[in-house]
């Protein structure tokens, strides 16, 4: 354990020490997605009126926050606890509550500086460290011209998505690697595979500095890689769940097959905890969803209706392939499912129309199913509880076929244009190619570091647990107690 802590804190403190190198002490320039505004009037300035904050937008993003980290504490949690075996329930338990806890300082400290921050196209820069400069009365741009919300609320916010992520990828390998090697691996995929690609997917400098098209054109050029490329991502399809399902396959490789795999019963020990687990995943997403709107408003409403649709649809048609192929439809597969048309309709929930979203969620339900049963069969890789089925291939269905469901006329709402500010011309083709660059570059950016990552951590402490230890569960080996005493 000393060896680990000692491992732990060299990571974090080489970790500044890159980022204080690759960028030299600079005044903060203004931010996108976080405005000050000056209200004392100076020798060569004039008061400016301060943005009105809408309360109920307020109301509404804190309501948000909490239902994200429903989702991973106790939903995803829950969910990925009850596929597992009893002997290893807690160690999932225990590994998504850390991971979330270690995520959220990390973000507060140098994560959503970062992430949200004006710097490259590909990493931001480090004025808000320790979230230096913010205040009660900090403010955060949303999606509307003169629309802001209180920038505390959105960095909470987005600490939920930083949280959920990295705990996403436990699923892939499961009930075989220790607890120690997962916290380093987080803390290095977290600095340098989930905060780049949110900079190179979400910062933008906000629709205020759309005036006019020469102001427009500055401030295109001072966005992310992906958002200057034009792929769109409302929720997080490529920032969340390509980033996560990738990092899961790669880990699953790496890490080899749990002890018996295609020779004896892995089943699942609580079909009903992973059920009670996928409800408050389905619940918390209309957080995580319609939150991403950042305002209380009829497109909150749209997001509200796909999310519910997709997810809906999803079930259905994953239930149906599985009576079909199978004989009968699980509980199991139904779960999964929900989980699968909630990642697909992510990206896209903000520019579909309803029967967009169920289109795809039927998709996606189809598609993971065949991925989680035939694909993982065929290949013969471990992803113990489908991290890269649901969310590695979900993310990929939604962020493509995001091009499609977003054309107004096939019902989408189409992209707004902040300097004519209206809808665009909108191309399926041309849009296809933008979310391919999202699709494509999330894979490589996040397969590599992911690789990378792990080797380090095998190198230094070993990824896997002993036989003996996975034997006896990693409740017993890795945490001393036990979920139950019968």
């Amino acid at each position: 354990m000393k060896h680990f802590l000692n491992i732990l804190i060299l990571i974090a403190l080489l970790g500044f020490a890159g980022f204080s190198l690759a960028e030299p002490a600079a005044e903060p320039a203004p931010e996108s997605v976080s405005v000050q505004i000056t209200t004392t009037p100076t020798a060569t300035s004039v008061a400016v009126t301060p943005p009105t904050i809408n309360k109920g937008d307020t109301a509404w993003m804190i309501m948000a926050t909490v239902l994200v980290i429903l989702m991973v504490i106790p939903g995803l949690a829950l969910f990925y606890g009850g596929m597992v075996r009893a002997k290893n329930m807690l160690s999932v338990l225990m590994q998504v509550f850390v991971i979330f806890s270690m995520m959220a300082v990390l973000w507060a400290i140098y994560g959503y500086s970062i992430a949200f921050t004006e710097g490259t196209p590909f990493f931001g820069g480090f004025s808000k460290l320790f979230l230096f400069g913010i205040t009660p009365d900090s403010v955060a741009a949303t999606f509307s011209k003169g629309v802001y919300i209180p920038e505390y609320i959105y960095v909470a916010f987005q600490l939920t998505f930083a949280g959920i992520t990295p705990a996403l990828i436990i699923g892939a390998f499961a009930e075989r690697v220790k607890f120690s090697a997962i916290l380093v691996f987080m803390l290095i995929w977290f600095t340098f595979a989930y905060l780049p690609i949110a900079h190179m997917v979400w910062y933008w400098a906000g629709p205020d500095a759309y005036t006019d098209a020469k102001a427009g054109e500055t401030a295109a050029a001072t966005a992310g890689f992906l958002f200057q490329k034009g792929a769109l991502d409302f929720a997080g399809g490529t920032v969340v769940h390509i980033n996560a399902g990738i990092a899961g396959l790669i880990g699953c490789l790496m890490v080899g097959k749990r002890i018996g795999f295609q020779k004896e019963s892995l089943a699942p020990h609580s079909v009903t905890l992973t059920m009670v687990g996928a409800s408050l995943l389905w619940v918390g997403w209309f957080g995580f969803n319609v939150g991403s709107n950042l305002e209380a408003n009829g497109l909150s409403a749209l997001v509200f209706v796909n999310t519910l649709l997709a997810s809906a649809a999803a079930t259905l048609a994953w239930s149906a392939a599985e009576w079909i192929i199978r004989g009968k439809p699980s509980m199991l597969g139904g779960a999964s499912g929900a989980i699968a048309g909630l990642v697909a309709i992510t990206p896209a929930c903000g520019w579909s129309g309803p029967m967009g979203a169920i289109f795809l969620g039927i998709v996606a339900g189809a598609l993971c199913f065949g991925a989680c049963s035939s694909l993982k069969s065929m290949l013969g890789y471990d992803d113990s509880l489908d991290a890269f089925g649901v969310h590695g291939i979900g993310g990929i269905i939604g962020a493509l076929g995001t091009a499609v469901v977003a054309s107004p006329a096939l019902g989408g709402t189409g992209v707004w244009d902040y300097v004519a500010n209206g809808v665009a011309e909108y191309s399926i083709s041309t849009q296809f190619i933008s979310q391919l660059w999202g699709v494509l570059s999330c894979i490589i950016w996040s397969g590599t570091v992911s690789f990378l990552a792990f080797k380090f951590v095998d190198l230094m402490i070993g990824l896997r647990v002993s036989e003996e230890s996975e034997r006896e569960g990693l409740d017993i080996s890795e945490h001393g107690e036990t979920a139950y005493h019968i």
